[in-house]
């Protein structure tokens, strides 16, 4: 391991030997750290934190802090974070508590400065999470999502694949995968079909997912007809089942459709 004095580091640590610690950083007794990663200056990591290989972890970041909720009793909880992660300035991941045990950020994920990660939190893997965007607690993010700065997220919410969000959002109902969101209150603005294409869709998937949601969003209709329309006239695919089985699992509701728009 290659540190810079007076970095603090527990020896009961266990940090690959490769492993690159800047001055002034602080990490604990109960922590992993995998091959090719790089902590920052500054960077505290508390007990409980598993970081996987090739991260680099920017000055001034806190990874597993506490949860900030009044039910964490202090249980041993975790922080997972996947392979080839980029955490940066600021950023704060809190652990997990006792309802999930861990709050997890998948591998390839690029978290922008200060963004913050509460407990019990699920970011998948291949997400850009820009600057300033706000997780509380339970937020459950699919893989490939792109989510602007300064976007507040409220507890318990689903974001699902594919999916982008306008900076400066206030997302307090779930939005489902391949689509776009913005405006105030989060309302459907089309699907993401920029990012589907650069991810390798056929020009005919990303069809059939624009009429899946134009039958949810644009005609006007309640999701139990639109879902019923859906599953009648539209061709069975992954796609239509994925967002069907998405969009009627929405505990806490969903984004507003686009005739919602004012």
């Amino acid at each position: 391991m290659n540190t810079f004095p007076p970095a603090n580091i527990h020896p009961d640590a266990k940090i690959a030997a490769d492993v690159k610690v800047e001055a002034f950083a602080t990490i604990q007794k109960d922590v992993e750290i995998g091959e090719g990663s790089w902590i920052g200056p500054n960077v505290v990591i508390f007990d409980g934190v598993r970081i996987g290989k090739n991260c680099k972890i920017y000055p001034g970041a806190v990874i597993g802090a506490a949860p900030q909720d009044l039910k964490y009793a202090g249980e041993a909880t975790y922080v997972h974070i996947g392979d080839n992660v980029t955490v940066r300035e600021y950023c704060t991941i809190n652990r997990g508590t006792a309802a999930y045990g861990k709050t997890v950020v998948e591998s390839d994920c690029l978290l922008m400065a200060y963004v913050h990660v509460a407990h019990d939190c699920h970011i998948s893997e291949k997400c850009i999470i820009s600057n300033g965007v706000n997780f509380a607690g339970h937020v459950q993010v699919g893989p490939h999502v792109i989510i602007g700065g300064l976007t507040a997220v409220q507890q318990f919410v689903r974001i699902g694949a594919h999916s982008f969000i306008s900076g400066a959002s206030k997302v307090r109902k779930d939005i489902p995968p391949y689509v776009k969101a913005a405006r105030d209150p989060i309302s459907y603005v089309g699907i993401n079909h920029i990012g589907m294409e650069r991810r390798g869709f056929s020009a005919e998937t990303i069809q059939h997912i624009q009429e899946i949601y134009r039958y949810l969003f644009v005609k006007g209709w309640n999701i139990t007809k639109a879902i019923e329309y859906i599953e009648s006239d539209l061709p069975s695919s992954n796609v239509k089942k994925e967002i069907i089985d998405f969009v009627q699992s929405a505990e806490h509701g969903l984004m507003k459709g686009f005739n919602s728009l004012s």
